[in-house]
């Protein structure tokens, strides 16, 4: 078994469907068909059930999948490794300013369990770039949330937050269990300088154009409502600043954390840092 075919069958594994593995993998969908195709045929085992909407792991399927994963663990590790014998062992990290998500701290702990040779650098960006600096060059990998354009960017969905209103304590509406956008339709929302990405705009602003203050850091977030008594969305578990509080917020798509990177990055550390990723998150 080659790798490059255990890479593209953890692909099909975790999107659950060709099409998708085929854009994350930058390929077409035929030669991946084929290339699983011809992974089963050489293992003797079906590996997938498939469907017109889909496909499904088999029990086989299932035991390749942990044993694929440990295997290209082993050989990134392998990668990231040479590459710090070989002097290349830096690593600039993008935050977009969340760097309290506990699963930050699992994954510092174990990327540094796993890589302590590797110099890390971290660039926390404000929240006018959801990219941290990827699209400029200015980082290897990000830790953000979506949407935003993801053009020459590769992706992996972390976790899936809900979101809240963020209001004073004192509003008519924060006693209320939940609010949907529309009962925000009349108000001043904070919004994002201009020329921040369009999808990020809009998803923060709950689908639509909003007036209001620009803000760009969570902190600036907060104090808009405070002292103006405007509103916004903000993550269902964070804690507010005092004088505040958050409402849960129906009709609206969940928080996608992500990690992301350049397309095809031949950086080895890159791998290791995303596979390293994926792990800490699933950790409980």
């Amino acid at each position: 078994m080659e790798l490059r075919t255990l890479r593209y069958f953890v692909a099909v594994a975790e999107e659950l469907h060709f099409g998708r593995a085929a854009v994350r993998l930058h390929m077409s969908q035929p030669p991946l068909s084929r290339a699983i195709k011809r992974l089963e045929t050489e293992l003797g085992a079906t590996l997938f059930h498939r469907s017109s909407t889909g496909v499904t792991l088999t029990g086989a399927g299932a035991v390749l999948l942990a044993e694929a994963r440990e295997l290209l663990d082993r050989a990134e590790r392998a990668r990231a490794r040479v590459a710090a014998a070989a002097g290349a062992a830096s690593l600039t990290v993008g935050i977009l300013g969340d760097s309290a998500d506990p699963g930050v701290t699992r994954l510092a702990d174990a990327y540094r369990r796993r890589y302590p040779h590797v110099g890390v650098t971290i660039r926390e960006t404000d929240l006018t770039d959801p990219t941290c600096g990827l699209h400029a060059g200015l980082v290897d990998v990000a830790l953000t949330r979506g949407p935003f354009d993801r053009t020459g960017l590769d992706t992996h969905e972390l976790r899936a937050d809900p979101v809240g209103a963020l209001l004073r304590a004192d509003d008519p509406l924060a006693g209320r269990d939940s609010l949907t956008p529309a009962d925000l339709a009349d108000r001043d929302w904070f919004r994002f300088p201009a020329g921040t990405d369009p999808q990020w705009q809009t998803y923060w602003n709950g689908g639509r154009t909003r007036r209001g203050p620009v803000v760009r850091t969570v902190q600036e977030c907060q104090q808009a409502v405070l002292w103006n008594g405007t509103v916004g969305m903000t993550l269902l578990d964070h804690e507010p600043a005092a004088g505040l509080t958050v409402v849960p917020l129906t009709g609206m798509p969940p928080s996608r954390v992500l990690v992301a990177w350049t397309g095809g990055a031949p950086n080895p550390l890159v791998r290791s840092f995303v596979r390293t990723a994926i792990a800490a998150y699933e950790a409980p």
